[in-house]
């Protein structure tokens, strides 16, 4: 049972400084998870880590998890061409929105 409240859920895609590379995710707390993208544990070989995808151009924000996590999953199953086309609608010019999330 989900309690009453309010709650924030976001989809968002990262790309490397180049951006060569998208990454699609799913969070909570999209501040906290760019730092934990950005700041990973010693041992983590996460593919965003890997690819040093820590730049945030896109976002969808949700109240319903399940919503979130499906719009997730129909991202990711885009091909790249059109992860650009929703990129360039949402911000023309790519610009780094990092520190814009406060």
């Amino acid at each position: 049972m989900k309690t009453l409240g309010t709650h924030n859920y976001y989809v968002y895609i990262l790309t490397n400084k180049i951006k060569t590379v998208l990454y699609t995710g799913v969070t909570n707390d999209l501040e906290k998870r760019l730092y934990w993208h950005r700041n990973p544990e010693a041992v983590d070989k996460s593919f965003t880590f890997k690819y040093k995808c820590f730049y945030l151009v896109y976002f969808e924000h949700f109240k319903d998890i399940d919503t979130a996590i499906n719009r997730k999953k129909q991202i990711k199953g885009l091909v790249r061409s059109k992860k650009e086309s929703l990129i360039n609608e949402f911000n023309p010019t790519w610009k780094f929105l990092n520190d814009e999330i406060k």
